[in-house]
Order: structure tokens, then sequence, then C-alpha cells
């Protein structure tokens, strides 16, 4: 069989056309597919479009009000900030103001201490002003009272000791004699008999004798049914207040009142002078103070001359006298208001004390204990400015001479006031002494302090020590301004005498051996 292609043709062609069906169903079916995917995906991408749109027109809202959220948490943020700036400046503002007021504060309280300083400076310089210029007063007044003072009958060798040992202090000076009354000198008239003064330490004079007296203090100077350590001689050398207050206590008031005027106090001694002041009593005071302090106490030193010479010239309340004429110088004898109805005892149990003080108590620095003096010192804040005091006898053994010093001032104490007596027992040393060897007549053994203590353990056991406790303390001196020399006092303007007139030289004339002597006064103070 042979090929013909011709008649291939139809069938070729028809292979043709199915392939070409095939591919054009085949592109169809692609097409389809592809358009069909096409379709699809912008279907797809449609729906995809709108859930975008969908999603974006839900996120619209959403992104607004987040957007809003934002803006409002921005606000609120901002506003919180501008808050918290605003808290923090009105901390800081506050802050500041409490810084400013502090410091104001801090500045106003430096500012009141500079002024309380400044004001407090300015009342010291004031104060010390007042004082210098009452010091000043004191002096000038003493001054002015020494050149007024009525010299006549008075012994002026003695006055003359007086002035000089007195110097630049503001005060007053009695000497008399103990035995008969008779008064030496009185150097500043108007403070001794006119004025009165808190007798501070020397009252344990008359606590001591009427506690003797009334039993409370026993034989040995022993406080009775009581242990105290110090006995009587060393309580009055050294100012014991607490001593003096126990015994007070066990005695009271009335008879203390009623021993200070037996023995002179609270009543004018009798002195043949003007307008004597009879000072005061502590009537109803149950203070123990009054029994070693003096507190409502006023004496005179006429009082104490009185007082110290009744204890040591046997108890003769003696009557002061100033002979002022010829005639009654030539025939004084002194005279005496009463004899204390005292046992010796009572009276001489204080001596030994008082001669204590000089030899190694309050007056140890002042008194030359060898020339037989026996006193007692004060120191006190009184009439407005300390007072320093000192009552004494000399010789103890026979006296001849009682001498009362009372300063006042800021500086005064109770052992200057004993050193100005001390220098007036130097200047009449001479006139005390006995026989030919020029030697004091010595203390009798009876009458000799019988120390238990010192000074140190004295302190020590004084429970109320207090302003007389300052005659064992070293008190400092006035400032210079205060303690400017005073020109000194003039004797009498009345008389304008030369210091020669004033001041005659006096002789003392020494017994040699064998000569007759002089009768000398009666001892006072006997031997046992």
């Amino acid at each position: 069989m042979s090929f013909s292609p011709l008649k291939c043709l139809p069938k070729i062609y028809s292979a043709l056309v199915l392939i070409l069906i095939s591919l054009c169903a085949a592109g169809v079916s692609a097409q389809t597919k592809k358009s069909s995917a096409a379709q699809k995906k912008n279907q797809a991408t449609a729906k995809n479009q709108t859930k975008t749109v969908e999603l974006k027109k839900k996120a619209e809202p959403k992104a607004e009000k987040n957007a809003k959220q934002k803006s409002a948490d921005a606000k609120k943020s901002a506003e919180e900030k501008k808050r918290a700036d605003a808290r923090r400046a009105e901390e800081n503002k506050r802050r500041a103001e409490e810084e400013a007021k502090q410091r104001a504060a801090q500045e106003a309280r430096r500012q009141a201490a500079l002024a309380e300083q400044r004001r407090r400076a300015q009342l010291a310089r004031e104060a010390q002003a007042r004082r210098i210029a009452f010091e000043r007063g004191l002096r000038t007044e003493t001054i002015e009272n020494i050149e007024g003072d009525d010299t006549d009958g008075e012994d002026l060798e003695v006055r003359r000791a007086a002035v000089n040992a007195l110097g630049n202090h503001a005060g007053t000076i009695v000497v008399l004699e103990p035995q008969t009354g008779k008064v030496l000198s009185i150097v500043n008239q108007d403070w001794a008999i006119r004025q009165s003064f808190k007798p501070c330490s020397t009252i344990k004079l008359v606590t001591g004798v009427a506690g003797l007296n009334e039993g409370m203090i026993s034989e040995d100077g022993n406080i009775r049914s009581q242990r105290f350590p110090l006995n009587l001689d060393d309580a009055l050398a050294f100012s014991n207040n607490t001593y003096f207050q126990v015994v007070g206590k066990k005695m009271g008031n009335a008879k203390m009142v009623a021993y200070a005027q037996m023995l002179g106090l609270g009543q004018p001694t009798g002195i043949n002078a003007k307008n004597e002041t009879g000072g005061r009593l502590p009537f109803n005071n149950n203070n123990s103070r009054i029994y070693s302090h003096g507190d409502d106490f006023e004496v005179t030193p006429l009082q104490l001359g009185v007082l110290v010479s009744a204890i040591s010239n046997g108890g003769r309340i003696v009557i002061p006298q100033i002979p002022r004429s010829r005639i009654e110088r030539a025939n004084f004898r002194g005279a005496m208001r009463y004899q204390l109805k005292l046992p010796d005892d009572s009276l001489q149990g204080v001596i030994p004390g008082m001669i204590g003080a000089t030899a190694y108590g309050t007056a140890r620095r002042g008194v030359d204990s060898s020339l037989g003096v026996a006193g007692k010192t004060g120191s006190c804040i009184g009439n407005g400015s300390w007072v320093g005091l000192f009552a004494s006898v000399a010789p103890v053994e026979n006296p001849k001479y009682a001498i009362v010093v009372i300063t006042r001032g800021q500086s005064e104490r109770g052992k200057y006031a004993a050193a100005i007596a001390g220098k007036i027992y130097q200047s009449l040393k001479n006139r005390m002494i006995e026989g030919t060897d020029k030697t004091l007549a010595k203390i009798p053994l009876e009458l000799r302090p019988q120390t238990k203590v010192n000074a140190k353990t004295s302190a020590q056991l004084d429970t109320d020590e207090d302003e007389d406790s300052a005659d064992n303390e070293a008190i400092a001196p006035l400032p210079k301004e205060a303690a400017a020399p005073q020109p000194a006092p003039k004797m009498n303007p009345k008389k304008n005498l030369k210091p020669a007139e004033l001041f005659p030289t006096v002789v003392v004339k020494v017994k040699k051996s064998g000569e007759p002597t002089e009768t000398t006064r009666p001892r006072i103070v006997q031997n046992k």
C-alpha cells in the first residue's frame, strides 16, 4: 500500500485542528484558570481591600480613639507633669520659704542673742558703774564722816593708828578699854554710833555663851546629845555655821534673844553721844541662820565692843564713855551698867575659840597672835553691800584694848577687818607690853584652844556655808578704778592743826629691873 500525503492531510489537519482546539482549549482553560486565578486573586485582593477598608474603617475609630487616647494621655501626662512641676515648684518655694524663715529665725535669734549679750554687757557695765559709784560713795561718806568726827577726849595716838589702819576702806573703828569702857577713839562716829549693821558671824559669840550656859555645849566644847566632829574652839576659829545652827536650834529663839539682850545687844550702850541707835533683835524668828549668820539682827560697833569686853573682863557690861573735858579725863573711873550673873566658864568658854581665830583660823593672816589677841570675824551681805567685821580684845589675859572694825564694800570680808585691827594692835604694841622684857603675858593653858580639825575639814563639815564661809576663801580685788586711792581724811576740819600737833610723839618708858612698877588692873581671867 502506497502512502499518499494528501490523504493524510485531513487527518493531519484534523489533528492540527484538534491540537489547536486542544491548545485553544488548553489556552482557554489556562486563560480561564488564569482568569479565574486572577479573578480569585482580584476577588481576594478586593476582599482584602474590602477587609482592609473594613479594617481601616474599623481601625480608624480605634486609631482615632488611640490617637485621642494618646492625645488625652499626652495631655494628662503633660498636666500631671505640669502639676508635678507645680508641686515641685511649690515644694521648692515652700522649702525656700522655710529656709528663708529658718535663716530669718536664725538671724533673729543671733541678733537677739547679740542684743541680749549687749544688754547684759550694758547691764554689767551699769552694775559695775553703780558698784564703783557705790564703793566711791561709801569711801567718800567715810572720809566726810571722819572729817566731821568730834575728837575731843580721844587718845590721838590711838586715833592716828586707827585712821592709818583703815586706809582706803569704807568703815568704822571703835577702840575702848574693856575694863572701864573708856573710849580711846571712834573713827567714823556716825557709822559707829548712829548706824547699825548685820553682825554676821560675830553673833556666834552669843550663841556660844548661851549654849555653854544652857548646857547645850559640854565643858569640852562638844554638842551634848549629838556627835559632831568639831568642838567649840574650832567652830569659832573656823566660823563653822552648822555647829552654831545645831546649838541654836536646841536652844530656841527666845533664849537666844534673851542672851543677846543680856550681853548688850538690841539696846543703846549709853555712850555720851547724841542719837545712838539701839539696833534690832530677831524676835520670833525661828530661822536657824540667826544663830550663825546673825540674820534679822542689827548691832553697832559699840555694842560689839561691850560684848567682847564683857567676855574678857569677868562679865561687866560697861558703858562706853568719852572723857571730853580735862576734869573727866583726870577723874575717869569708868561706868558699869550691870554685872552678868553668868559663871566664868560660860563667858571664858568662847575665849579659846577667839584665840584660835587669830592663831590658826579666819583671822590668822591679819593678826599677830603673839600679841595675845582674841577675836571673831564676820563676813556677810547686809546694808546693801558686803560687810566685814572683827570684834576683839588684847592681851587676852589682862585686856587693855577692845577693838571693833566694821567695813563695807564689794570686796570686804571679816579677814580684812581683822587685818585692820591687826595693824592697830601692832601700832599699840609698846603700850601693851608687860614687864621689862618687852614681851606680852603668856596665854594661860586653860585658855589655849584645843583644836581637833583644820580649816578644810571644817569647811567640808559645814552644810550651810553661804556668806560667812567666805572668811576662808580668796577674794578677788576690786578693779583698779574702784580701788583707786582716796585722799587721806582730815582728822578735824574744825581745828586747823598740823599733823605734828594732832599726833604728838608718845614716849613709852620701860622700867628697869628693881624700879617700882605701876599697879595694873586685876586679871579678869583667873587661872584655875
